[in-house]
């Protein structure tokens, strides 16, 4: 079954400007020491905030991808639900942004999550609504990454926003939300996969 000797692919973003260590990297190192549970093997990878860069470095192909991203100013976890294809005019660290503005040319404007993070996010929505399910994810690095993960692994992919101040950005009670968060969108994928098998 999909269950055994899954790998999860987890990323965090590099240094961007006031961030000289990337909160999301931080989450992403507490995620691998923690773990997703025995089954479940981790990779993380750290991204550049470039476009180019961070296109080359997505690693496709695999069971689950998950993107971690920081909120500047946000006190709240961020659940995205869809990646957008078009409208990329920020420039990256490099000072470059792409001359189509597009992550895929000829792609589909939006791509959504094989998850239902409105789902995932009623879990874990309530005591002082410390997650929210999003659909618009930035139209920056963080929703570039996204939409091209989406697009190459069968959108089998997540973004969540990580909090950049706030009770939430501490590691000790960041990391084990988002250990809850990825091991239920693990759990709905395996619904998923169960139901279509049953329909074979």
């Amino acid at each position: 079954t999909m269950a055994e000797n899954e790998t999860v692919v987890i990323t965090g973003f590099g240094p961007f400007r006031e961030f000289l260590v990337n909160p999301s990297w931080t989450a992403a190192q507490g995620l691998k020491s923690v773990g997703l549970g025995k089954k479940t093997g981790v990779y993380i990878k750290e991204l550049p905030v470039s476009y180019v860069k961070s296109k080359s470095l997505i690693i496709h192909s695999l069971q689950f991808a998950v993107h971690l991203g920081v909120a500047r100013g946000s006190s709240i976890v961020l659940l995205e639900q869809r990646g957008k294809n078009s409208g990329y005019r920020d420039r990256d660290v490099c000072g470059f942004c792409p001359e189509s503005h597009c992550c895929i040319e000829g792609g589909p404007e939006k791509l959504d999550s094989v998850i239902d993070m409105r789902r995932v996010s009623k879990q874990f929505g309530q005591p002082g609504m410390e997650v929210i399910y999003s659909r618009d994810a930035g139209r920056y690095l963080c929703d570039f990454t996204y939409y091209c993960s989406l697009y190459h692994g069968q959108r089998r992919a997540a973004l969540v926003h990580v909090p950049s101040s706030g009770g939430l950005a501490s590691a000790e009670r960041l990391v084990p939300l988002l250990q809850a968060l990825i091991r239920s969108m693990l759990q709905q994928l395996e619904d998923v996969f169960h139901c279509k098998m049953l329909k074979l």
